[in-house]
This record gives C-alpha cells, structure tokens and sequence, in this order.
C-alpha cells in the first residue's frame, strides 16, 4: 500500500509503500515526474535519480522516501541530477562513509523510517544555500505548458545555459522536463474523469493519438492501463 503527505521541507513530499496485507500485491511502476528521491530500504539509504523512463519496484517490503521538488535535490544532496539519471544508487556511493553513518542512525532512532528521512531532507535544507527561485520559475512555467523557447526568452537565459542548467538540476534537457510534466498534467485530468481527448486538448497535446504516444513512450504503458476504469469516459 501506497501512502504519501506532504514533507515539512516545502515542496516536499513523504511517502511509504508497504506490502499489502494479502501479500499478494504485486510490484509497483513508478512514472517519470521531474523528482528525485532519497529512499530507504531494508536499512540502507539510496538515492533514486531522475528518471527518462518508468520502472517497477517491488512491494515485498517496506520502502520510505522524501520526494524532492524538481530542480532542489542537487544542491541537497551535493551531485549533479545528471550524474544519477535513471538510476537507485547507494548514498554510499556519494557522499563520504561518515555523512552516510550520521544519516543512517538518524533514520534508525526515529520512530518511522519515514520521518527519519524527512529529518535527514531538513537537516541538508538548513545547511544548504537556498533553492535557486530561477529553477522554480523554470519549473512553474512549464508546468502551465508554456513553451520552452518562450520561457528561455522569461527568464533571459540563452538555450544553451538553459540546457547545462537544466542538466544539472533535472538531470535532462527543458524539453524533456516539459513532456514530463505535461504527461503527468494529462494523467491527472484522466484519473479525474476528464475524457481522453478534452484531457490531451486540456494538457497541450496535438490530439489523442498524440497522448497516447508520448504517454507509452514515456511509461511503456497505453493510457487506458494508467486510468482506473472507472474513471476514464
């Protein structure tokens, strides 16, 4: 079972997948969506980069996780969102042997992995320059759908400075962090009853057909298999 509240570092969130009661469920797809996470797992932290693509996680045992805004978790974390795209790696494998030993025990002594994670995030938040608000508009804009040239021109970054800056914060190009966003704008209005082809209208898309490729191509699932049945017209 899936569970998630918003994080007290804001624009955060916290989450944590358990394995249903049954035992039965099985393992869970986790979409693209601009974040990045640190994660725990059966007493080691990792850190889940970017991702291009979905994948499967396995819901035999118990996962927590702080969720990141698009564009913070970098600075936070001290690596460049390029450097881990479409990766879990081990914070070990980051940050020095004793960062990793100090943020482990605190995980350990709180009363939910979860809210040691989320103690961890904090403490990084208060040590960390401020999250750059350049990013947050970038991230703001095209989320609205507005498009990437445009919001280059906003901004008044050259399309080049815009890609570097984006590779280190997102761990992608602008362009894909807009179809990312999009898609996730077009899942949402789905799972609301919005019918497919109002939803891609509504979400910036060409037309239907147009949603449903960028939807498989970013998830290997057709939209039907991510809308609940009853939800969908």
């Amino acid at each position: 079972m899936y569970r998630e509240r918003a994080s007290r570092l804001p624009g955060a969130a916290v989450w944590t997948s358990t394995p249903s009661v049954s035992g039965d469920e099985g393992p869970g797809r986790v979409l693209p969506d601009g974040c990045m996470d640190l994660l725990w797992h059966g007493g080691r932290l990792l850190v889940a980069g970017p991702d291009t693509r979905a994948h499967t996680a396995g819901a035999a045992s118990l996962w927590a996780g702080v969720r990141f805004h698009p564009g913070t978790a970098p600075a936070l974390l001290g690596v460049p969102a390029h450097e881990l795209r479409d990766r879990r790696v081990d914070l070990a494998d980051l940050w020095p042997a004793a960062d990793v030993r100090r943020a482990t025990a605190r995980v350990h002594a709180a009363d939910h992995p979860a809210r040691g994670l989320e103690d961890v995030a904090l403490a990084l938040a208060a040590s960390a320059a401020p999250p750059d608000p350049l990013l947050a508009r970038l991230v703001a804009a095209l989320d609205a759908g507005r498009p990437v040239a445009a919001t280059a021109d906003e901004l008044g970054l050259g399309a080049r400075q815009l890609h570097r800056r984006s590779l280190t914060a997102f761990g992608y190009g602008p362009k894909t962090l807009a179809r990312v966003l999009r898609m996730r704008r077009a899942l949402a209005l789905a799972r609301a009853g919005v019918p497919f082809a109002e939803t891609a209208a509504r979400a910036g898309y060409a037309d239907q057909p147009h949603l449903s490729r960028e939807v498989r191509s970013l998830t290997g699932l057709a939209l039907r298999e991510l809308v609940p049945p009853d939800a969908g017209p």
